[in-house]
Formats: C-alpha cells, structure tokens, sequence
C-alpha cells in the first residue's frame, strides 16, 4: 500500500473474543457466576456462546484439546481482554466481589496512557481480564492527555484520593 492509500477498514467496535479453554463448564460458570455473562447457544463442536447485552455474543469458550497452559510473560501472546463498566464505584464493588468469590486480584489503580481506573485478574485459565471504567475520550481534535497527568495508582482508594483533572468517576 503506498503512503498515499488509507485503509478502507472502518471498524465500529471490537466484536468478541473467543477463549479455548481447558475445562469448558469451569470456565462456563466462570462467566456466568463471576462475570455475569448469559450463555446465548451451544454449537454443534461444544462451543459456548455468552452474551452481556443484546449482541448474539461477546465472549465464546472453545473446548482445548491441550493442556499447556499459558505462555511466559516474554514469549508473544494474547495479553489481556478488557471490559468497560459503567463506573468507579463499581469497581469497588466488583474488586470486593471477586475477592470473597476467592478470584485473586493481580492490580487494581490507574496505570497510564487512557488513565482509566481498573481491577485485573485472571480466568481460571490464566487468561487476564481487567474490569475498567471513566476511560479517557479522544475528541475532534485527536489529542490524549499529555502524560504528565496520568497520575498513576495503586489501589481503588488512591485513585478517588488523586483525581485526574476533568474526569468524574461516579
């Protein structure tokens, strides 16, 4: 393609996720009970299909043959799926949630770049999710926060503590 051509891509939203799996009713109440996810159809190979709103389905579990686990940190790999909810006060909500269900938190705060609230953890198949809310918004004129305000943290509790200027997070 010459510097000249633009891509005729044009995507509206990220469609869904598809997850093989090495236990499939593990990771079925995984994503029913824990994520609250509601299982849509089951396909002729054993695939389950699950839903959170009106789309057909969101995330999809597929049966592994293999048992091998995930990569290593440094070998290439599918990283983590993220998730919008609706604010920070439920992600206090959630992170309590998860805990007293035994889901072990792997970070909770702010990180950077989007300076979007989170709490990441993994499925039983050490696939890693994050549950985010109140992410940055690019407007017309195409710019991000300068990164001398991200202000990152560590937990729920310091994020309400060091705000970022112009987000809310009720």
């Amino acid at each position: 393609m010459s510097s000249e051509e633009t891509t005729p891509v044009k995507v509206k939203k990220i469609g869904h996720v598809v997850f093989n799996v090495s236990d499939l009713e593990r990771s079925t109440k995984f994503w029913t009970e824990i994520m609250g996810f509601q299982v849509s159809d089951v396909n002729e190979r054993g695939m389950i299909f699950l839903r959170n709103a009106s789309d057909h389905h969101t995330v999809a579990l597929f049966p592994s043959k293999s048992n091998k686990g995930q990569p290593e940190p440094d070998q290439v790999a599918f990283n983590h799926f993220a998730l919008e909810v609706g604010s920070v006060t439920e992600l206090f909500k959630i992170r309590d949630f998860l805990k007293a269900k035994g889901v072990p938190i792997l970070y909770e705060g702010r990180r950077g770049p989007g300076c979007n609230p989170g709490v990441e953890f993994t499925d039983p198949d050490g696939f890693q999710i994050e549950l985010y809310a109140s992410m940055d918004q690019i407007g017309w004129e195409g710019e991000s926060r300068p990164a001398e305000q991200w202000s990152r943290a560590t937990t729920l509790e310091e994020v309400l503590e060091k705000p970022i200027p112009g987000v809310s997070y009720e």
